[in-house]
């Protein structure tokens, strides 16, 4: 099937790029970089996602072509601050903020570390300081927005925070882990994915439940092939 077909292109060129990260092998990792994110998009395409998440690949796509460009450091970061604005608003419009009133730690603890990375990184920013503090911001208010729609969108959000934060690191000239690069990219992948598709699946869900309650209203049964949503 065409989703499936896609799904698993995303995956081989995520593997290939990642192995081509650790390998160092420039040029070839920034070619494979700029597919991993429009095969995603591809899928959720394919899955008939909603359109704030489509924006939300495409302008991370563009960030990620940015970013390998000398001197597009800052037009890469607006690219995906306007990529987290579209996961923000789908997040609250479908109601994050009822599920993180009955959890408030979870905003709370997000609040703390976001002002804990400012003060740290503060020092070793210079001019990019109050660019990197608003993203941040945005990056945060996506991890927070995120966690208010369950464990797999929370996991994303949170993994695209540590992704994040690992090349603010870099940026502040901070202790980094071993093949930064590597854990970024692969934090970044995983992340992406987990919001995407934890989107996807419950987008189908509440899909299938509300035909299910259409069904029975009207004394019909759901024909088992309506319910495949591949």
């Amino acid at each position: 099937m065409l989703s499936r077909a896609v799904l698993i292109a995303f995956w081989v060129c995520s593997a290939v790029h990642l192995a081509l990260v650790a390998a160092g092998a420039d040029p070839m990792n920034s070619l494979t970089k700029a597919l991993v994110m429009p095969l995603l998009t591809a899928w959720v395409l394919a899955r008939r996602g909603p359109r704030p998440l489509v924006a939300a690949l495409l302008l991370s796509w563009g960030g990620d072509v940015a970013l390998e460009i000398d001197g597009f450091f800052l037009a890469g970061m607006a690219l995906f601050a306007g990529a987290h604005v579209c996961y923000v608003t789908y997040f609250v419009r479908e109601g994050a903020l009822d599920g993180l009133r009955r959890r408030p730690v979870i905003p709370v603890a997000y609040a703390v570390v976001w002002a804990a990375l400012v003060f740290f990184l503060w020092p070793g920013l210079g001019d990019l300081r109050l660019p990197v503090a608003g993203y941040s911001l945005l990056l945060t208010a996506t991890a927070v927005t995120a966690a208010g729609h369950g464990l797999r969108i929370g996991a994303g959000g949170a993994l695209f925070l540590l992704s994040d934060t690992l090349i603010a690191f870099d940026l502040a000239d901070l202790p980094l882990p071993p093949m930064n690069g590597l854990v970024v990219m692969a934090t970044y992948i995983a992340a992406q994915y987990l919001l995407a598709s934890g989107i996807v699946n419950r987008l189908r869900t509440r899909n299938l439940q509300g035909r299910e309650v259409r069904q029975v209203s009207t004394g019909r049964e759901i024909h088992p092939s309506s319910t495949d949503g591949s």
